[in-house]
C-alpha cells in the first residue's frame, strides 16, 4: 500500500477506536506505557490497521512510536482474545465500521 493510503488508513483506524473506546488519539500512539485500557485500545488499533487496512507492521510500529515486533505481538494477543464470542463480535463491529466507511458516525 503507498504510504499516501497507509496514513489515510491508520487515520481511519485511530479515530474509529479514539470515538468507540473514548480515548483520545494521542494517548493511543503516546510512546510510554499507559493504563491497561488504553493498552487494549492501542493494541485494537494496530491489529485493525494490519489486518482491515492492509497496512505493514512496520508502518503502524512507526506511526505508533513501536518496534515492527511489537505490532506483531499485538495482532496475535488481539488474533487470540477472538475466541471470546463478546470480543470477536465487537471486533467484527468495528471492522464492518472501517470496511463500510461508517467511521464518521
Amino acid at each position: 500500500m503507498p504510504p499516501a493510503r497507509e496514513g489515510d488508513g491508520l487515520a481511519k483506524v485511530l479515530a474509529l477506536i479514539s470515538r468507540e473506546r473514548k480515548i483520545p488519539i494521542r494517548l493511543l500512539v503516546h510512546v510510554s506505557r499507559c493504563q491497561a485500557d488504553t493498552a487494549r485500545a492501542r493494541q485494537v488499533a494496530m491489529y485493525l490497521a494490519h489486518v482491515s487496512k492492509g497496512i505493514s507492521l512496520t508502518a503502524i510500529g512507526t506511526a505508533f512510536g513501536r518496534d515492527r515486533t511489537t505490532v506483531s505481538y499485538a495482532c496475535s494477543l488481539i488474533e487470540d482474545l477472538r475466541d471470546d464470542t463478546a470480543f470477536d463480535a465487537e471486533l467484527d463491529r468495528l471492522e464492518a465500521l472501517l470496511l463500510g466507511g461508517g467511521e464518521h458516525g
